[in-house]
């Protein structure tokens, strides 16, 4: 038996702003057969996750590429892989049976064939929707938790300020760190979006930063007497803002640079003395090195998810042929919490 299989690839390396123009959707015939004691699997894709750092992989170079084998380049022409959610069709792994649900790295397509030594797990819904293992059971969530709990190390009735407030992970720090004790401000890019961190979020307040001239105001205005946390998603002109805002021994933990991933010239600037004089820590991360959190961050979500303590943000397209609007769409900001696409129906 056969089947055709839809993947996305790129046709050339981008280096600027994604176009639609820049994708296409290969066909290829897929036998679903695997040859005995290789450990393949076949799993049909259901659900795909959408992320700003991908573009950073279409790049003909990025530094985030040498980093670690999630961020490496993308050549053009070969299928993405991408976190995902899909079920076994065929199997030649002892650990994996047909019909079993898995999660881990998929493609951006119909069909993943999955060989040994990539990531990719059974799943357990634990009675939630399977979408939720993408996003907030997934490395959107486990960034927010790790963000916050393991770089950020906040205290309780800290002041805390969250850029890209409504989006993947954004709006589940906010969350964690209002459940954990925290006075917290978002920034985002329509006013519906404030209103939805506000109201039903639980966040402190608010801003639509495409309506401030001037962000260092902004942040003074909100922060009267100083930032303790920021949680930086966006880099640019807010990252400059808030380091000009910061209490001294303030800490930035940098996740993303969403600003600056197609406009090298957005490249923040911030004033170095500052940092110094101030005793500002500032620290990037990436989620896989702190995959030992991973149980104690699962037990906690589901936990705050069955009490109703979190609410779930998801933004979810359909089919194949969608992927690629659906990712150019990050970088307009169309997304209101966790980009999703679904491929199939369970």
């Amino acid at each position: 038996m056969e089947v055709t299989n839809r993947y996305i690839t790129i046709k050339t390396s981008i280096d600027g702003a994604p176009k639609e123009s820049d994708f296409e959707i290969k066909v290829a015939v897929l036998p679903l057969k695997v040859e005995p004691g290789t450990n393949t699997i076949i799993v049909k894709n259901l659900y795909v996750s959408i992320d700003p750092y991908q573009v950073n992989r279409i790049k003909s170079f990025s530094s985030s590429q040498t980093a670690i084998n999630f961020t490496a380049g993308v050549t053009p022409g070969t299928a993405f892989d991408a976190y995902g959610v899909g079920k076994v069709v065929v199997s030649g792994n002892p650990e994996f049976e047909e019909g079993d649900l898995v999660v881990g790295f998929i493609t951006w397509g119909d069909y993943t064939v999955v060989e040994p030594g990539v990531m990719l797990r059974k799943c357990d819904s634990m009675g939630l929707p399977l979408s939720y293992q993408v996003g907030i059971l997934g490395f959107s969530g486990l960034t927010a938790y790790v963000g916050l709990f393991d770089i950020c190390k906040p205290k309780k009735g800290e002041k805390m300020f969250v850029s890209a407030a409504s989006g993947s992970v954004g709006n589940l720090v906010g969350q964690y760190a209002k459940l954990f004790g925290c006075y917290v401000v978002g920034s985002t890019g329509s006013n519906k979006k404030v209103a939805l961190l506000k109201e039903k979020l639980g966040f402190d307040d608010a801003f639509n930063y495409k309506e401030e001239t001037d962000l260092k105001a902004t942040l003074k205005r909100y922060f009267p007497d100083g930032i303790d946390i920021y949680f930086d998603n966006v880099g640019a002109k807010m990252q400059e803002a808030e380091v000009a805002n910061m209490k001294t021994f303030g800490r930035v933990v940098v996740c993303s640079l969403i600003s600056e991933y197609t406009d090298a010239g957005k490249r923040a600037a911030m004033d170095m003395l500052d940092v110094v004089y101030k005793r500002i820590k500032i620290q990037g991360f990436l989620t896989p090195d702190h995959m030992s959190m991973y149980q104690d961050f699962l037990q906690k979500t589901y936990d705050h998810l069955h009490a109703g303590e979190i609410q779930v943000l998801e933004d979810i397209s359909s089919r194949v042929e969608n992927i690629p609007s659906a990712f150019i769409g990050l970088f307009r900001g169309d997304n209101i919490g966790k980009k999703i696409v679904q491929i199939a129906e369970e």
